[in-house]
């Protein structure tokens, strides 16, 4: 982190409008990806239960972000999962993931429709071809909050997720979040893993996409 300016409103000028030239290790992460072969090992009354999956995500990038002189480029996403034995969506999540350039701070915003958010970090160079974000309960900067029941019945303790970005173009997560299970001794290490292939190429950010159609025109 770079030390708090005692300017802390003037935003910077040299904000590029195109967010896929900008993204460093997440421009990894852009696109819509698939894959039917996840694995995630959840906790049951009757002891851990493997389930297969398959997952359909969507990254896009969206316009620089800032914070007055702090400047982050982005893909917004959203994460749909289900079962061959169900129809009924598994998993849902949305949140974003976000680069800083200046610091090499990547974050990863997590919110899931259980009544859960979360937000991770993790540092990286523009070339790494591996990643990871951590976040854990009661950290006030990166950190866990859950609803009532879920505190106290399955609460996360603490959440990491790396990613190995793969030659092919494939991309390959570890997603562990420490679960202290009501009545359980010992944390439950819930985890997930994938591997995704991307199915459709990623769209400009909308300022980008603008100025490319108004040069488009002239």
């Amino acid at each position: 982190m770079l030390p708090i300016p005692a300017d802390i409103f003037t935003e910077p000028d040299d904000v590029s409008p195109d967010a896929l030239a900008n993204l460093g290790p997440l421009r990894h992460l852009a696109g819509v990806w698939q894959a039917d072969k996840g694995v995630d090992i959840n906790p049951k009354a009757e002891g851990p239960e493997r389930r297969v999956f398959r997952e359909h995500i969507r990254m896009d990038p969206i316009d620089p972000q800032t914070n007055g002189p702090q400047l982050f480029y982005g893909l917004r996403y959203h994460i749909h999962i289900n079962t061959s034995e169900e129809d009924i969506t598994f998993h849902d999540q949305v949140g974003y993931w976000l680069w800083e350039p200046a610091t090499g701070l990547i974050l990863q915003s997590v919110t899931i429709p259980r009544g859960q958010v979360l937000l991770a970090s993790g540092q990286a160079k523009p070339d790494d071809m591996k990643i990871s974000v951590t976040a854990k309960r009661g950290d006030t900067r990166y950190g866990i909050c859950s609803t009532e029941f879920l505190d106290e019945a399955f609460r996360t303790d603490a959440y990491r997720c790396g990613i190995t970005f793969n030659a092919d173009g494939s991309w390959t997560y570890l997603i562990e979040t420490e679960l202290l299970v009501k009545g359980q001794d010992r944390p439950f290490n819930h985890h997930d893993t994938n591997t995704l292939k991307r199915i459709e190429a990623p769209k400009l950010n909308p300022l980008a996409a603008i100025l490319k159609s108004r040069e488009g025109q002239t």
